[in-house]
Order: structure tokens, then C-alpha cells, then sequence
């Protein structure tokens, strides 16, 4: 199918149902986790912090070795590696050695899930063709929300942490039977570039959307205990930020090809700001919601116009490990700033916490104009067909 068909090609779209498979498999486990880690392993809650943690600092790290690994393997072996990553994962919550056990599944799952996402990532956009990889991003994107949403209902239903590490393995292994039966287009290089871990053309766009992010930790944290003052509108407000983020980013995903990525990125920036300030003012129930809603909505648009800037300046053999390193900042960022909304809000309240992560948005603005000034050179390397 050419790539200027109206429908992306079946290929595409099995992709996309192996990385939401990938994704509910991490997402099942969710809910029970902490439970498990408290009550059946006894350990304090100190202890659930560090374990939960862990997958973050393992994916940081893990996402130079998976850019490399996309680059010069190919990104159906990064993405297989990474299910299996997954299903080991699953696996190491059933062993009979404690604590230890929590800590290695989610050192497994942190490695998967940064070959999962930069793998698809890279293969997406191959798939969908430079010239809708917004649309292909935005696509991506709602496959995972959507298994990551999904995962803690499973999770729940299974009613037990030991089946939920079991379904992790059956969903892991799922998907990784779909990925063997894709075509894959993408040869690596014979002879390997030198490896930069972060180019400095990176760097701009990587702290816009680290800074685009400081926002979620805040979200994930504080929302619910913020407006629990102002109606308790917070559980409600979170389900459409989350709802709006999945339904945006399926059907509106494709605006940055169609429009100035610049447009969509500082649009998308701005609903956020808005957002943000209304939520921190305190509203009343129904004001809390519709600015949620207009978070996510904002939230929709900036990482798809950024990646899809950089990529379209970037060789075909070099998009593994930028999509790694870009996805980097994201988790740097994240990080830093749980903490630093978590100290925020303990000596200023919950609303300076909202209004941190609008300042930060003001911030990723001035480093947006870095990234889209200047005319986007085409892609160097030939698009692979839908």
C-alpha cells in the first residue's frame, strides 16, 4: 500500500496490537504491586518506593542501550527481547526468594519496556511513512495509554498478584508470537556509526519534552488529594485527563504532519498552561473536570510534533537511538521532578505544585523554538512502504 493511502497497512496495525499487548502485560501487574511488595514480602514502605523506582532508573539507562540495539539489530529483535524481558519479568514475582524477587521483575520490566517502546517507535514510523509520523506516533501512543489503562482493570479482576504475574508472562508471550509473524523492511548498517550517547542536537529537544512532562508526576500525585478539598472532583477529573490524552491522540494525532509541527506543539502547550492554573485556583467540580480535559488535550500534541521534527532530520539507521535518547529525557525529567513537586507541595501546599509544572511549560515553550526554527531537512534515507 502506498503512503499516501488513506489506511495504514495490516502490518502497521499488528504492531500496534503486539505493543498493547506488551503494555496491558506491565500495566496488569500495577494495582496489586504495592500490596504484594507490603503485605505477602513484608517490607515497609520505604521499601515500596524503592521497588516501584526501580523500573524507572532501570528504563533511564536501558533507553541508550535500546536506541543502539534498534539501530544495529533491528527493531524487531529490540522489540522481542523486550517481551521476553517482560515475561521474565513476570516470572521473577513468582519466585520463592522475597524481596529480591520484586526488585529483578521490576528491573526486568523497566529493560522491556525501553526496548518495547523505542523498537515500535522506530518501527512505526518506518511502517507509516515519514510523512504521517505524527499520525504513526499518535497511534503508537494510544496502544500504549490504552494497554497501560487497561492493565490495573485486568489486573484487578484477576484478583490476585500471582495470576496478574502470570497473565504478564501469557500477554508478553502474546505479543511477541505476533511480532515473528510482521515483515520487517529495516536492515542495520553493515559498518556502524560511532556511538554519541546524546547528540547535541538532542539536547533541545530532549529538555522540551522533559519539561512538557514535569506535569504527570504532579497529575499522578497530587490531583486527586488537591481537588479532594474542592468537591472531590479528583477521580473524575483523572479519568478524562487520561480519557482525552487516548481519544486525542488516536483521531487528532496526525495534525503535526498537517499543519507546522510548531503550531501544534506551542498549541498544545498552551491548553496546557491553562489547564494547569485553573486546576491550581481550586475550581468547583465541573471547572476541575473541563481543565483536565483541556490538560490532555494539550498534552496530546507536543511529543508528536517534536519527534516527528527530529526524525524527519535524522538517517534511518540513527532513529532507534534517538527516539532512546529523546525517550531519556522523558524519564529524567519525571523523576526529578516527583521529587521536586513532592517537596513543593509539602512546604507551599498543592496548588504551588500546579503552578511548578505551568512554569515548566513556559520553559519547554522557550526550548521549543530551538527545535522547529529553521526549515526540517527531508529524510536522508528512503521511507519503507505501508
Amino acid at each position: 500500500m502506498g503512503l499516501t493511502a488513506h489506511h495504514f497497512s495490516a502490518r502497521f496495525w499488528a504492531l500496534i496490537g503486539a505493543t498493547f499487548l506488551g503494555f496491558l502485560g506491565i500495566g496488569t501487574v500495577l494495582p496489586g504491586l504495592a500490596p504484594h511488595v507490603r503485605y505477602d514480602l513484608h517490607g515497609s514502605d520505604q521499601t515500596v518506593g524503592f521497588v516501584i523506582g526501580t523500573f524507572s532508573a532501570v528504563a533511564l539507562f536501558s533507553r541508550f542501550f535500546s536506541g543502539s540495539l534498534v539501530d544495529r539489530r533491528g527493531r524487531r529483535i529490540a522489540l522481542m527481547v523486550g517481551m521476553c524481558s517482560c515475561a521474565l519479568s513476570g516470572g521473577a514475582y513468582l519466585l520463592p526468594i522475597g524481596l529480591s524477587g520484586a526488585y529483578l521483575g521490576r528491573a526486568l520490566q523497566g529493560f522491556g519496556e525501553a526496548c518495547l517502546y523505542t523498537g515500535a517507535a522506530a518501527w512505526a514510523v518506518e511502517l507509516g511513512g515519514m510523512s504521517r509520523s505524527a499520525q504513526a506516533l499518535g497511534y503508537l501512543s494510544s496502544g500504549i495509554w490504552g494497554g497501560i489503562s487497561a492493565g490495573p482493570v485486568v489486573g484487578h479482576w484477576l484478583g490476585s498478584f500471582e495470576r496478574a504475574a502470570m497473565m504478564q508472562v501469557v500477554f508478553a508471550l502474546a505479543a511477541a508470537a505476533v511480532l515473528s509473524r510482521i515483515p520487517e523492511d529495516y536492515t542495520p548498517p553493515k559498518h556502524n556509526r560511532a556511538r554519541i550517547w546524546i547528540p547535541t542536537k538532542l539536547i533541545p529537544p530532549g529538555i522540551a519534552i522533559g519539561f512538557v512532562n514535569v506535569h504527570y508526576p504532579v497529575i499522578a500525585g497530587f490531583l486527586i488529594l488537591h481537588l479532594a478539598n474542592h468537591g472531590n472532583s479528583g477521580p473524575a477529573a483523572f479519568s478524562t485527563y487520561a480519557g482525552v490524552i487516548l481519544l486525542s491522540r488516536f483521531f487528532l494525532g496526525g495534525l503535526p504532519d498537517r499543519i507546522a509541527p510548531s503550531i501544534t506543539f506551542n498549541g498544545g502547550l498552551c491548553l496546557m498552561a491553562i489547564g494547569l492554573v485553573i486546576i491550581a485556583s481550586g475550581p468547583p467540580p465541573v471547572l476541575a473536570i473541563a481543565a483536565t480535559g483541556l490538560l490532555g488535550l494539550g498534552f496530546s500534541f507536543p511529543w508528536s510534533s517534536v519527534a516527528s521534527t527530529v526524525l524527519k532530520a535524522t538517517p534511518v539507521d540513527q532513529r532507534g537511538s534517538t527516539l532512546g535518547a529523546l525517550s531519556a529525557f522523558y524519564d529524567l525529567f519525571v523523576g526529578l521532578s516527583s521529587f521536586a513537586a513532592g517537596m513543593v507541595a509539602k512546604r507551599f501546599g498543592y496548588p504551588a505544585a500546579f503552578l511548578m509544572a505551568a512554569v515548566s511549560i513556559v520553559i519547554a515553550g522557550f526550548a521549543g523554538r530551538f527545535v522547529f526554527r529553521g526549515k526540517v531537512a527531508d529524510p536522508v534515507e528512503e521511507e519503507v512502504a505501508a
